[in-house]
């Protein structure tokens, strides 16, 4: 069975930091990404990293604050977050591509269930 099971999600104080970290299993994925849901709003992409971990993308509202990170041979993958606003407030979702690398959102076809992340001001 594919799975994706997300953890670290929390809540964090403005300025604070996080780690997310993703679990695959079932099956060895391509492109791995982030992705995040805030109360009232679309799911909105985050970051992705390639299979390889040469090459990743980021939204701009996170880059210099997040690092999209993976191991690939344990199948996992883990969004370091630091300096972390209240506008950074959501469920955050893993998300899986069987693509060597990220070229859209629309790229992936597995999800977890996703993690709470709450940023207090």
């Amino acid at each position: 069975q594919v799975q994706l099971v997300e953890s670290g999600g929390g809540l964090v104080q403005a300025g604070g930091s996080l780690r997310l970290s993703c679990a695959a299993s079932g099956r060895t994925y391509y492109t791995m990404g982030w992705f995040r849901q805030a109360p009232g709003k679309e799911r909105d992409f985050v970051a992705a990293i390639s299979r390889t971990g040469t090459a990743t993308y980021y939204t701009d509202s996170v880059k210099g604050r997040f690092t999209i990170s993976r191991i690939y041979a344990k199948n996992m993958v883990y969004l370091q977050m630091y300096t972390l606003k209240p506008e950074d407030t959501a469920v955050y979702y893993c998300a899986a591509s069987f693509l060597e690398t990220y070229y859209s959102p629309n790229d992936f076809s597995n999800w977890g269930q996703g993690t709470q992340v709450t940023v207090s001001s």
